[in-house]
């Protein structure tokens, strides 16, 4: 199995380059159809994988780890599953490292399925300066670079293909975003680029002095040995790791070049934008901060829940105010990725598992939710709300729907699967770890229920704006064509699995051995 976790990164990243090799003629039909063929055979792959670690012999799970000052389980010890380890760099102690387990592997399913959707939807739907060689070359290039950040086991791996991502997806922005206002689009790239540089250095000078301390890059062994302290080098290193993912995520303040990078960029940079790239940073909190740094992390993790509960807030009353759909649902990012920071502050076995369940029902519904605006937007020329109107769901009752399904599911609703992370993630708040301030931890936990309350309002906002109104009131013109074939084919699957993780949570909750 490891052969095919290698072919999982190698595939996608050798079609790219093909694809550039092709002749400068070559169609924009011919691209995606690669791409979906090669993006398929990656989420075939990725399947295949993840059902063999869910094999009852599999040993391979995410083990526990418990230190004298963090008496609470958390994610530690790493069997790796699918596992390649041999040195790479020796003068630098730099491994090639990968492997699986039940935390990533979800993830990188996830990552595979997004872009396959974006490559199947690029064969009808393309951007309207072309290109689509050159924008599905890239979108692969994005899924050899996630999914080697999500297997990596080696620090200095883990930030390579983190940064790999950086560029393409700048590149995606910068080119194929929003052809009304140039002048906007590569203002958010260089702000994306920028902030996302930034974080990424303090992220590095982190891994650095936890090879000064412990000696090593290497996952496993600091996962089996995590450094103890929660003061001098170890709570700087912390404390640089924290603000490099945060910033990934991104959490308040730190948030700044999300909502211009998500309006301004084509519909399948959001999709996999908020669907993936988002996740890197919570994934590498999970994976790299709390197993590694317990006790720094503990003592960083209240202000931690309290900048989250912050993006929470901040989030939704931002939603209020906006009159653009693809802004809107840029800042819900924001709230939804602090409801997954507070989950794993709480270093508790139900604020993780929420933190992890919310990390993979945000990315299908707000990737559907993203698609949907794009299919907005395409019709209307626009996405400012003002413009479009209140007749959507009169003139296009099947977009109309899914935009209130999907909203639906955005705002928590019970049966879907945008409940059960943030339900576990207040459970987890009410039940910190012991080491943690209960008192402090309450507080945030009723900020954050009313957080909850403000997302519903925006949502069920959003909702009356677009499909509550006299279709008399606006040209047919401007709804020319309902759900189309493509779109219902590359959409389907994100509703089918809102539901079944909405109605089955034992689906992911019962493979996470710290619950």
């Amino acid at each position: 199995m490891s052969a095919l976790l290698i072919a999982l990164l190698a595939v996608p990243a050798l079609a790219a380059a093909i694809l550039w090799a092709l002749p400068a003629g070559t169609g924009d039909r011919v691209a995606a159809i690669v791409g979906s063929v090669v993006s398929g055979l990656v989420l075939i792959g990725s399947v295949v994988l993840w059902l063999d670690l869910l094999r009852p012999h599999c040993p391979c799970t995410a083990s526990l780890v418990t230190t004298s000052n963090v008496p609470r389980t958390l994610p530690g010890k790493i069997h790796a599953f699918a596992e390649t380890d041999s040195s790479w760099i020796p003068a630098l102690d730099v491994r090639f490292h990968l492997g699986v387990d039940t935390i990533s592997m979800p993830l990188i399913v996830l990552t595979a399925l997004l872009v396959f959707l974006c490559c199947l939807y690029s064969l009808r739907i393309t951007p309207r300066i072309g290109r689509t060689r050159s924008l599905i070359a890239l979108l692969l290039v994005i899924e050899t670079g996630v999914i080697g950040t999500f297997s990596a086991l080696d620090l200095v791996l883990f930030f390579l293909f983190f940064e790999v991502v950086l560029i393409p997806m700048w590149l995606v922005i910068d080119i194929w975003g929003d052809d009304h206002d140039p002048a906007g689009r590569r203002r958010a790239a260089t702000t994306f680029v920028l902030m996302t540089v930034f974080g990424s250095a303090l992220m590095l000078l982190g891994f650095l002095l936890v090879h000064r301390l412990a000696g090593t890059f290497d996952l496993e062994v600091l996962g089996n040995n995590p450094i103890a302290g929660g003061h001098g080098i170890a709570l700087i290193a912390a404390v640089l790791i924290a603000i490099g993912l945060a910033v990934k995520m991104p959490l308040w303040p730190l948030h700044i070049w999300l909502p211009d990078a998500h309006a301004k960029a084509p519909t399948v940079g959001s999709v996999l934008l908020a669907g993936v790239l988002l996740k890197l940073g919570s994934y590498g909190m999970i994976r790299i901060l709390l197993p590694v740094l317990p006790d720094a992390t503990a003592t960083i993790a209240p202000y931690l829940a309290g900048f989250s509960t912050v993006a929470i807030i901040a989030g939704s009353l931002a939603c209020l105010a906006q009159t653009d759909v693809k802004r809107l649902i840029a800042y819900s990012s924001v709230g939804h990725m602090g409801f997954i920071g507070l989950g794993i502050a709480t270093m508790s076995p139900e604020g993780l598992a929420g933190a992890l369940y919310a990390n993979i029902a945000h990315g299908i519904i707000t990737g559907l939710l993203f698609f949907l605006a794009g299919a907005i937007k395409d019709r209307h020329d626009t996405s400012d709300l003002r413009a479009i109107g209140r007749a959507l769901y009169a003139r296009l009752p099947r977009i109309g729907g899914l935009l209130t399904f999907a909203c639906l599911a955005s705002l928590g609703l019970p049966g879907l699967a945008g409940f059960w992370g943030e339900m576990l993630i207040l459970l987890g708040a009410y039940h910190p770890a012991d080491v943690l301030p209960r008192t402090t931890f309450l507080v945030l936990m009723v900020i954050a229920g009313l957080g909850a309350v403000l997302t519903a309002a925006y949502f069920l906002k959003l909702i009356r704006q677009l499909n509550q109104g006299d279709p008399a009131d606006h040209p047919a013109s401007a709804f020319a064509v309902d759900l189309s074939r493509i779109e219902l084919i590359t959409w389907a699957p994100l509703v089918v699995l809102t539901v079944v993780l909405g109605l089955w949570p034992p689906f992911l909750l019962d493979h996470w051995t710290f619950l």
